[in-house]
């Protein structure tokens, strides 16, 4: 099964949230972070007014509370409309 956005939305695989610190400390799953960076994993066609932007395989940063984590599955994903994605990450 394939998750298709529709309109000018994308669907994101947050990066997974660090398990250990430099010093070597485990931290529990309870204090971390939102993670703030993640792949696009598809977009949909975009609308009349916004064309599509990002592409499937870009790496994006986004902002704390930017779209709706679902679980789609068995993995949790967000989906965002792409003017939340504040920035494209180019290597």
């Amino acid at each position: 099964m394939k998750l298709k956005p529709l309109a000018d939305r994308v669907l994101i695989q947050p990066t997974a949230a660090e398990e250990v610190t430099s010093s070597g400390i485990i931290i529990p799953d309870s204090a971390k972070e939102k993670p703030l960076r993640g792949t696009v994993v598809a977009v949909g066609n975009g609308t009349k007014d916004e064309e599509m932007v990002v592409k499937e395989g870009d790496e994006v940063l986004y902002g704390k509370y930017a779209g709706t984590e679902i679980e789609f599955a068995g993995d949790k994903v967000l989906i965002m409309r792409q003017n939340e994605i504040l920035a494209v990450i180019e290597k």
